[in-house]
């Protein structure tokens, strides 16, 4: 069994930065990829971010340059730090593990508005 718990959302203005964090508990071994994802209303979930076992990072375009991902082992926990948030980035954001299949954290609310 995987846990995964999302944090760090809320209201930011544009321009604002946020720090997301992906807590992980249970079966999770050192080395597995760590995803986010966001959802905005009436869009299909899609891939923002990916953190590789051997620490390569990947990112979605519209992101580049503006959001990171990294990860603590001792602590179990892979952050996205958001920065230069616009509106576009309004989404519930949620994190996934691969293992023996994708697991899925409940996500967390981003909203970027004046």
């Amino acid at each position: 069994q995987v846990q995964l718990v999302e944090s760090g959302g809320g209201l930011v203005q544009p321009g604002g930065s946020l720090r997301l964090s992906c807590a992980a508990s249970g079966r999770i071994f050192s080395g597995t990829a760590i995803f986010w994802y966001r959802q905005a209303p009436g869009k299909q979930r899609e891939y923002v971010a990916e953190l590789q076992s051997g620490g390569s990072t990947n990112y979605l375009d519209s992101v580049k340059g503006r959001f990171t991902i990294s990860g603590d082992n001792v602590k179990n926990t892979v952050y996205l730090q958001m920065n230069s948030l616009k509106p576009e980035d309004t989404a519930v954001y949620y994190c996934a593990a691969m293992m023996d299949r994708l697991y899925w954290g409940q996500g967390t609310q981003v909203t970027v508005s004046s």
